[in-house]
């Protein structure tokens, strides 16, 4: 059986990850607290981002950036948009 957390993304329990996604606490506390389609949306919006603002990830202030939207992203608040995206009609 998978297990569930209290996904704060989606306010609501919800299947969560199978291991922190990377480590130290904040890989901890997204595995606490985010569900696995949190964190699919997450890494979608992420690679949006990195490809549309041609973000290097080796670059620690585009890390930081990314860290930084993360946490909007996580929390429901305003976060960055890829400019000029249009999503694909359904």
């Amino acid at each position: 059986m998978s297990r569930t957390v209290f996904c704060k993304k989606f306010q609501q329990e919800m299947e969560g990850l199978a291991a922190p996604p990377y480590p130290g606490p904040k890989g901890q506390e997204i595995f606490e607290s985010v569900s696995k389609q949190a964190w699919q949306d997450w890494q979608a919006h992420q690679t949006m981002l990195i490809n549309e603002k041609h973000l290097s990830l080796a670059d620690p202030e585009a890390r930081k950036y990314l860290q930084q939207e993360m946490d909007k992203f996580f929390a429901g608040e305003e976060y960055d948009k890829a400019e000029g995206y249009v999503p694909p009609a359904q």
